[in-house]
């Protein structure tokens, strides 16, 4: 058994629908899945699933997510040994330390290339920061992602693919999950 993070795109299931982490957790356990744990209400799961080619995965987690709650929702899967990976590529460790939520990776399902900071360049503030590590976009948002064009503009066609972002805190989060 190998332990892995999935990463919900949205957790928006439709006008005034959130999706209830118990309801995504049990999800995951009809598949077959062990220890599986949520992260508040975030769109997040860590659990144990025999190893396998991580691609699988998130199309048996997206069958079911469809089957289940009536729309299909990209999902992003990491083992734990790419969580620490990512964890430790953070290019923007005194900033995370500072405010841990303006600082965001967008976790890519498969590698964005060196083109995509180019092309998301004409949306970037004068202080926002972008680094690509390891394929994942990270971005130091200053002043938080709610009013960054920068953010608005990270649609997949724009920024490499289907990703989803999390704030460092949720990062840490997950990977305190995945220690324990």
């Amino acid at each position: 058994m190998a332990r892995h993070v999935a990463l919900l795109y949205s957790v928006v299931l439709g006008p005034g629908r959130r999706l209830r982490m118990g309801d995504l957790r049990a999800m995951a356990e009809g598949l077959g899945f062990a220890r599986v744990r949520s992260l508040v209400a975030t769109g997040n799961l860590v659990f144990d699933a025999p190893a396998a080619d991580p691609r699988l995965l998130e199309q048996r987690l997206e069958t079911a997510f469809a089957a289940r709650f009536g729309r299909h929702v990209d999902i992003i899967l990491r083992d734990s040994s790419r969580w620490g990976r990512l964890m430790a590529g953070n290019p923007f460790p005194e900033a995370s330390l500072l405010a841990p939520d303006r600082v965001a990776v967008r976790v890519m399902r498969a590698p964005a290339g060196a083109g995509v900071l180019e092309a998301l360049e004409p949306y970037r503030s004068a202080d926002e920061r972008m680094a690509l590590v390891d394929g994942d976009l990270w971005v130091h948002f200053p002043h938080g992602q709610g009013g960054s064009r920068l953010a608005a503009a990270m649609k997949p066609r724009r920024a490499g693919g289907p990703g989803t972002f999390r704030n460092w805190n949720t990062v840490r989060g997950i990977g305190v999950m995945l220690e324990a």
